[in-house]
């Protein structure tokens, strides 16, 4: 071989040469793979691959990753996605996400585009200290609370405004909403409630539908919605409900002439290019509100890469929609922060990095507020033919636009063309007088409580009148409405539960019922009931009882008795600790005890003025001071209430109970368990409630409060409410079953009552008082409550008394031992005396013997 190569030096030469370049090569390799490594950071992708949404997501953000990397080459972070198919379902996109965080150890996760999913995500998000980026979840409240949530989605508060002002622009009063029945669509539908409500834009009536709705029963409500005059839809609806809600509409003259249909952003969102002709022809005229994308050639560059990029099972998506514009921003950021956060000496996570990023995406300027990403500016198009034509913009600002530049002053639209091919403006929902539709209103009759309802026919006319309270609030609900009103009287007397019955039965004569009619379950069955306009539950109410001793019922007798005892205890151990040394303690025994009266019942107003020399008295009086405060501010506060609501001891063996006549709920608390009676009397009118209770043939009243704030309001000065129970419904209005104004009239009770409108109503026809209430504060102070305080304020006075003991004894025990000693010693003594006299007797000690020495000594003499 060597012979072989060295005869042949060109051979040589080229092998020589051929070694040197695989030298130069491997050691470039070498570079290569020895340099510095990228970082891969995974991201999980939970999508519904078999949607629409979902096939554009995933090859958008795809798409962007890989332009973002063409462009910055020299970044030494990878992003990548990890892809998980959730069919749709929170649970299964929940499980995905879990997997995703375990097996792939995912720094980041996209997904979440409905409020379900985004809250379950958000949960996990929060758990694992992992950003979740959600695409076109609903605005919400309660996603609010997830800090690890980013939010891609149109600005719902910003839309509301613009719809609200293009209404308001028309001069149009009321509009009907059309929204479908799902948690996404309701939570935004509210934004435009609140601003309709806030801005004088009255909600006619809310139609609500699923996927699963039939063609009869859309059919069924938008012809309710017709029969009421409704001539502005707002719809907001998906795609699939509204392909068929608008052929409906044309089959039912409502996209004719003089009609207006606005479809929101969501709504407008939601449509893809697959729609058929034939469902978009159904939209001629239809107003609508897009999300906007401002055109952009880096936009057209990237929808045509897109385009491109698609695979041969998704030739039917033809359109990029506004999720994908999103979904391209949102992987630019990803990709910037995860590169952020590898530089030397960041301190930024990825989430915070997310939230700082700005840059000049697809969808305009791409910045984070609230970690939300929210395009405020719409785009309004007009809907003609297969097609749509864009006629103005609006902007939060406040102001509408022709112009691309939404900063122009100009607030006009171009031409709208309306349903039915007109240009010029429908002129809304106001019904004109031969439209209004007339309400057949059956009123109870009884004229007991005429304050609340009297009805009566005018002898000259023969008119009916009705007045009262519930006709003021039920006038007051229904005038929005444009409804001439028939009134019926009810005259078949004061069982509801008959009138209910009649109301539902005879559908083709009465629409609704108006009087003091309280809902029940039971009647519920039958009609349908709007809000209560009254306050709910029972009450009691009873004579006022006016006493002079009221100041002695706040404690019991053994409490007084206790108390008064104590004062004086306090008293005689203070003077027998003090006595000793203090002069103001000494003196005649009338003094002294003067002085210990006067200073134990000092105390209970702190107005002892004899100065303490004694520390043992000082502790005693320290612990009956405290005793005393509790003691006097419980007989406060315990007699103020009585002061103020009086309690009334009820004698159920003994006192009549009066209740309104024929009354059921009245029946049935007078049974209850707290509210038993054993003897009862029917009453008819608040006038006979009051002669009741003043010649006392009653003890006391229960009936509905209602009822009894007629009473008071009648006679302010001479009963009282003792006691209420949240037992009842309150008075509310009835209507047929599925009657369309049950919910417009319950939302005008509201206002009524937020507006304080209702309670100026209740002042005018009861001279409303403050019912006065008891409670078990008005209970009497017993002994018992009050023993854990006397046994300490006892055990202090015993231990004085002991400490007072030990040290007298240690002061006297020397001469307390001499007088025991001397007192020992006479005694012994005396012992030994009576001793030796029983043992050993003298004769001189027997009367027997002295009487013979005697006779012995006169013998002598």
């Amino acid at each position: 071989m060597e012979r072989f190569c060295l005869q042949n030096p060109i051979l040589l030469s080229f092998l020589l040469v051929l070694l040197l370049f695989i030298s130069i090569a491997s050691t470039q390799n070498d570079d290569v793979d020895h340099g510095p490594e990228r970082v891969q950071i995974r991201v999980g992708l939970v999508l519904d691959l078999g949607s629409v949404e979902g096939k554009i997501v995933n090859s958008s953000v795809s798409m962007a990753l890989s332009d973002f990397y063409a462009i910055n080459n020299d970044y030494k972070t990878r992003v990548s996605f990890s892809v998980r198919n959730s069919h749709g379902e929170p649970l299964l996109a929940l499980a995905s996400a879990v997997d995703l965080l375990q097996t792939e150890g995912v720094k980041a996760i996209i997904g979440g585009n409905s409020l379900l999913e985004a809250k379950l995500l958000g949960e996990l998000g929060e758990k694992a200290r992992v950003p979740v980026i959600s695409l076109n979840s609903p605005m919400s409240l309660s996603l609010s609370k997830y800090s690890y949530l980013i939010q891609a989605t149109h600005d719902s508060a910003s839309e509301a405004k613009g719809i609200t002002s293009f209404i308001n622009g028309f001069d149009w009063n009321s509009v009907a909403l059309v929204y479908e029945d799902h948690d996404d669509w309701r939570e935004t539908m509210q934004f435009l409630v609140d601003h309709f409500h806030e801005n004088g834009v009255r909600v006619q009536s809310k139609v609500g539908f699923t996927v699963s709705s039939s063609e009869d029963f859309v059919m069924d409500r938008l012809q309710k919605l017709k029969d009421l005059g409704t001539t502005v839809f707002v719809v907001h609806l998906s795609e699939v409900i509204a392909t068929h809600l608008f052929p409906c509409a044309g089959r039912l003259g409502l996209m004719g002439d003089g009609f207006v249909w606005i479809l929101t952003a969501k709504t407008m969102n939601s449509f893809h290019e697959n729609i058929d002709d034939f469902s978009k022809e159904t939209m001629e005229g239809v107003v609508g509100f897009k999300s906007y994308i401002p055109m952009s050639k880096e936009l057209q560059k990237f929808t045509l890469g897109w385009r491109k990029s698609l695979h041969v099972e998704e030739a039917e998506i033809t359109r990029l929609s506004i999720s994908g514009v999103w979904a391209h921003d949102i992987a630019w950021a990803l990709a910037s922060a995860a590169e952020v956060t590898r530089m030397p000496n960041a301190s930024l996570t990825l989430l915070e990095a997310i939230t700082e990023s700005k840059f000049i995406g697809l969808s305009g300027d791409f910045q984070l507020d609230d970690r939300k990403l929210l395009p405020d500016k719409f785009e309004i198009v007009n809907m003609i033919g297969s097609g749509e034509r864009r006629i103005g913009f609006w902007n939060s600002n406040g102001s509408f636009s022709n112009r691309r530049q939404l900063s122009s002053t100009q607030n006009k639209l171009e031409t709208i063309i309306w349903p039915g091919g007109s240009a010029q403006s429908p002129k809304g929902s106001s019904l004109r007088e031969s439209d209004r539709k007339k309400l057949r209103v059956l009123v109870t009759s009884s004229n007991r409580f005429p304050r609340l309802m009297k009805v009566e026919t005018d002898p000259v006319t023969n008119e009916l009148i009705v007045e009262g309270f519930c006709i003021e609030v039920f006038q007051a609900s229904i005038s929005p409405f444009n409804y001439e009103v028939e009134y019926i009287p009810w005259l078949n007397g004061s069982n509801y539960d008959n009138l209910a019955y009649a109301l539902s039965s005879q559908k083709d004569k009465y629409d609704a019922a108006v009087g003091d009619i309280t809902i029940t379950s039971n009647r519920s069955m039958y009609v349908d009931f709007t809000l209560p306009f009254t306050e709910m539950g029972l009450g009691i109410v009873a004579l006022k009882m006016r006493s002079m001793w009221v100041f002695f019922q706040p404690l019991t007798p053994d409490l007084w008795i206790t108390s008064a005892a104590f004062f004086v205890l306090t008293g005689i151990i203070v003077w027998l600790i003090e006595r000793a040394e203090n002069k103001e303690f000494q003196g005649s025994w009338p003094q002294q005890i003067g002085v210990v009266l006067w200073f134990g019942f000092s105390t209970l107003v702190y107005a002892h003025r004899e100065r303490l020399k004694h520390n043992l008295s000082r502790f005693v009086v320290t612990v009956w001071v405290f005793a005393v405060l509790i003691l006097t501010a419980s007989y406060t506060a315990t007699l103020t209430s009585m002061m103020t609501v009086q309690q009334i001891r009820f004698n159920s063996n003994e006192d009549y109970v009066g209740h309104l006549s024929g009354s059921l709920i009245a029946n049935v608390a007078l049974t209850s368990s707290s509210l038993r009676a054993m003897r009862s009397l029917g009453l008819n009118s608040s006038a006979d409630y009051a002669q009741a209770l003043l010649n006392k043939t009653v003890s006391f009243v229960v009936d509905e409060l209602p009822y009894l704030k007629v009473l008071l309001g009648e006679n302010p000065t001479h009963f009282l409410m003792v006691k209420t129970q949240s037992t009842t419904n309150g008075f509310g209005f009835m209507f047929q079953k599925g009657f369309e104004l049950v919910p417009n009239v319950s939302r005008e009770i509201a206002k009524l009552r937020t507006s304080e409108k209702l309670n100026e109503m209740e002042k005018r026809w009861f001279d409303k008082q403050l019912p006065y209430t008891t409670d078990d504060t008005s209970n009497p102070i017993t002994l018992y409550r009050f023993r854990g305080l006397f046994m300490i304020t006892g055990a202090s006075f015993a231990f004085a008394l002991a400490i007072l003991l030990i040290l007298w004894l240690r002061d006297e025990w020397t001469g307390l031992v001499d007088s025991v000693k001397l007192f020992l010693s006479r005694q012994i003594r005396h012992f030994r005396i009576h001793f030796a006299r029983n043992i050993h007797p003298s004769p001189l000690d027997d009367p027997i013997g002295e009487n013979a020495v005697q006779m012995a000594q006169r013998n002598r003499q």
